[in-house]
């Protein structure tokens, strides 16, 4: 994919853990345009000194995304931070993909996908 193609790829990244910040850090450098989310305020001053744009909620990371990554820490707060009601399905655009990558039970992920 060239270079322009990807900076035109909104991404949004929930979760910047032992994981997901590294992730989330590297699709910077590669230049896709990240808005991130986490409940450590501290990693998303990280991710914001890569030019990421911190969000300030789960909805706001979701919103404008074409892509929004998912990268949390057990299933309980996937099911959450997806399903709830102020989560990723009910704040995503019409057609945006949902990249789940945290090491959960595949129950979760086939809920999910119903959903």
């Amino acid at each position: 994919m060239a270079k322009e193609e990807q900076k035109a790829i909104k991404v949004g990244f929930i979760g910047l853990g032992r994981m997901g910040r590294p992730m989330a850090s590297n699709l910077c450098r590669k230049g896709f345009q990240l808005v991130v989310y986490d409940i450590n305020r501290e990693a998303i001053r990280e991710l914001e000194s890569f030019k990421a744009r911190g969000a300030a909620d789960v909805a706001e990371a979701a919103r404008d995304a074409d892509v929004i990554v998912t990268m949390l820490p057990d299933g309980a707060v996937v099911e959450e931070v997806v399903a709830g009601p102020n989560g990723v399905l009910a704040h995503a655009r019409p057609g945006a993909i949902l990249l789940e990558m945290s090491t959960i039970d595949p129950l979760v992920t086939d809920r999910l996908a119903l959903a």
